[in-house]
């Protein structure tokens, strides 16, 4: 089973990846984390993606879906829920065609929806431990001290990502990328819209799994 979720910055996809991932045994890919390990194994690929990663730039869509590829590979037959990945058309359609390669296909795409007033309360209320990376939220997971990490007592920050006016620049690129993006999957008719505002998403998730693996 491969599953895609899409959504907004904020919106939970990593959180709910990895639930879903716990869920139904699959493995959570989100490209970060495979750019840093590509990078880590000092191949040429990771040697390329590293220039770009120390610039601050985007990793060209011919070096991500090679990214992709090499771990489709490695992982042959393993169930995945990609992370917010594809994150274009032009990626989306690169994924397609590595996965006709490979003879496999996308069972679900799920799209978190939310509100941009929504999406702003929660990241604006974002905090990161400089020291260990711990994330917390002042609404919804405050830390025991205030500024201070409840595992190593390191300082809490808000990352420049999570100010009011960055987040209003991140939504449009998002809007931007996802307005060619989601009719793609919704024409597939393996599109799935779930708000992300409700404390149900994953048993909507579910229950639309499910509901398929029965017919």
């Amino acid at each position: 089973m491969l599953i895609i979720l899409l959504g907004p910055p904020g919106s939970g996809k990593g959180t709910h990846a990895e639930l879903l991932a716990k869920r139904y045994s699959l493995s959570h890919i989100a490209t970060g984390d495979i750019f840093r390990a590509e990078v880590a194994k000092k191949t040429p690929l990771g040697e390329k993606i590293k220039t770009y990663l120390e610039s601050g730039k985007l990793v060209p869509d011919e070096l991500v879906l090679a990214v992709i590829e090499g771990y489709l590979l490695e992982s042959k037959n393993e169930g995945i829920v990609f992370d917010g990945f594809p994150r274009t058309l032009n990626q989306a359609l690169g994924l397609e065609k590595i996965l006709n390669r490979l003879e496999k296909r996308i069972s679900f795409v799920f799209l978190l929806e939310l509100s941009a007033a929504e999406i702003i309360r929660r990241l604006t209320t974002r905090r990161v431990c400089r020291q260990c990376a711990a994330i917390y939220n002042l609404e919804s997971k405050p830390p025991k001290s205030p500024g201070r990490c409840d595992l190593c007592g390191g300082e809490l920050y808000q990352r420049e990502d999570d100010k009011e006016e960055t987040i209003q620049k991140r939504l449009l690129v998002y809007e931007e990328e996802a307005k060619d993006l989601i009719p793609f999957y919704e024409k597939k008719g393996i599109l799935y819209r779930v708000s992300g505002e409700r404390e149900e998403v994953q048993e909507e998730m579910r229950k639309i799994i499910e509901g398929c693996r029965s017919t």
